[in-house]
């Protein structure tokens, strides 16, 4: 009976002993708050500036912590701190997120908007906020330190006809922004205002986060027009290969769209070998030595120069005997070259050219430049010359001009702003328009409609009324340039796909696509 007693008061004891312990390991494990109710109370004690309490809810804060927040709102000069918490992502049992947004008042300059995370934990039965330099200063490195800065800011704001911003990814941009500049310097008291920057203690870079500036000081409308330009952008996005388009209007000069793809602002300030969509201009330097668009013309596969190199019609195509309009619609480059040869050794294509603004500035308010070409020295060059080679370049800006040129029967120089605008910032004065001999522009006009109606711009599915001229030029290495220049109604325009390929229709139809839009 004693064993069987002591048996069962060791049971007890037992039973109560683990049932001791069993409570003093769930009391261990029991959890203080939550981590909603930790994450709002810190966002709180933080909008409140209590950093205090901030710090008493971090888990091993830093030594530098107090030192941080208010060398912050010091530095910056914030005045005010709004916080939102979002919310909370469980990472377990004993781990959790809370994302949240802000917004800094900086001084009497505008708010600072941000976003960042709380990280929060267990510790020691209560719910911690785990802290580092990002939760107080999201995507600033460990060795940069923010300051606000005063800088010089654009004190010009430039918008289309329309007095609106440029459509999205317009290819406009940075003309606006060095016109704009432009505008600024010439202005006695430079813009300015400040920026919130970060700074490397180790390299010195410094990266903007921020810029707070006040209204423009200036706004002025350009020519280009909105629609238009957002056409050309748009015809632009399935070129794919750096491209640019140039819209002017042909009765004024004025610039209507630069959908700009190319390096550099290529479209008005690098020249490229226009290839035969310089035909127009031989054709021009062709209809004043009385040919007409009617005069028969050879078109043979090859033509060599006497003495000299061969030149060949693409694919080696063979058309016989065509009108010289039929020979253009077709690119016939060997009845240019040869025609060329025999009618303009005297230097008649190099002064037809400086009439549609070869050799020259453009001074567009924005400068550019139009194109060139040399002397010839032999006959070989000449040749070439007449097919938009060899000396030859053009800009997409220029070849836009002589498009209008032809349409209006007068060559004007291009501009960006009014007359007396660009007469303010470009220094030296302005080309003058120059007529072309009414006969010349007419029978160019029949020329170029040949091209698209049954010529090499025909398959381009271009809407009635479109007349212009492809082209093609060699760029070794790599694919040829691919050109179309042309008009429709009082609208002339330029493409030019930087290699394009050799097809001469690449360029015409994303001249299609521009048209279409509008």
């Amino acid at each position: 009976m004693r064993r069987r007693g002591l048996l069962a008061l060791v049971v007890v004891c037992t039973a109560i002993l683990i049932a001791a312990v069993t409570a003093v390991v769930a009391d261990a494990r029991r959890v203080t708050g939550s981590p909603e109710q930790t994450g709002r109370a810190y966002l709180d004690a933080w909008a409140g500036e209590n950093q205090t309490e901030m710090r008493d809810l971090v888990a091993s804060p830093p030594a530098e912590f107090l030192d941080l927040h208010r060398r912050l709102s010091s530095d910056l000069q914030i005045l005010s701190i709004k916080l939102t918490a979002g919310a909370v992502v469980r990472r377990g049992e004993e781990a959790a997120d809370m994302a949240f947004d802000g917004v800094r008042q900086i001084g009497e300059l505008g708010q600072w908007r941000f976003s960042s995370v709380l990280h929060l934990a267990v510790r020691d039965g209560t719910w911690k906020v785990v802290w580092t330099p990002a939760t107080l200063m999201p995507g600033v490195g460990a060795d940069e330190r923010l300051r606000l800065a005063e800088i010089s800011v654009p004190g010009t704001e430039l918008l289309t006809r329309q007095g609106k911003p440029l459509p999205h990814d317009s290819g406009a941009d940075a003309y606006f922004k060095e016109l704009a500049g432009k505008i600024d310097d010439l202005e006695k008291d430079p813009a300015r205002g400040w920026a919130v920057e970060a700074v490397s203690a180790k390299t010195g870079a410094t990266r903007r986060l921020i810029v707070f500036r006040h209204a423009m000081d200036r706004t002025f409308r350009t020519t280009l027009d909105w629609w238009t330009q957002a056409a050309a952008a748009r015809a632009l996005d399935g070129a794919g290969a750096p491209a640019a388009i140039v819209a002017l209007r042909p009765s004024t000069g004025e610039v209507l769209a630069v959908a700009d793809r190319l390096p550099e602002r290529g479209a008005f300030s690098k020249p490229y070998p226009p290839g035969s969509s310089f035909e127009i201009i031989t054709a021009a330097a062709l209809l004043r030595d009385r040919l007409t668009p009617g005069t028969p013309a050879g078109c043979p596969a090859h033509y060599t120069v006497p003495k000299g190199r061969t030149f060949d019609n693409a694919e080696a195509q063979d058309h016989g005997t065509v009108t010289f309009r039929r020979a253009f619609a077709l690119s016939c480059d060997t009845t240019f070259t040869r025609l060329a040869v025999e009618r303009l050794k005297d230097g008649g294509l190099r002064r037809e050219a400086a009439g549609f603004g070869f050799g020259g500035e453009l001074r567009s308010g924005l400068g550019g430049v139009c194109g060139s070409i040399r002397p010839a020295r032999n006959a070989d060059e000449l040749a070439a010359d007449a097919v938009g080679r060899n000396s030859v370049e053009a800009t997409p800006l220029c070849m836009a001009s002589v498009a209008a040129a032809v349409q209006n029967g007068t060559w004007r120089p291009p501009r960006l702003m009014s007359e007396r605008a660009v007469a303010r910032l470009e220094a030296g004065g302005r080309p003058k328009p120059r007529k072309l001999p009414a006969p010349v522009a007419a029978s160019l006009r029949s020329m170029m409609s040949a091209v698209v109606t049954g010529g090499t711009a025909a398959p381009a599915g271009l809407p009635p009324g479109t007349a212009g001229k492809t082209g093609t030029a060699q760029a070794a290495p790599g694919d040829d340039h691919a050109w179309f220049v042309g008009y429709r109604g009082d609208l002339a325009f330029a493409v030019f796909v930087e290699h394009g390929g050799s097809d001469a229709r690449a360029a015409a139809a994303v001249a299609a696509r521009f048209l279409g839009s509008l």
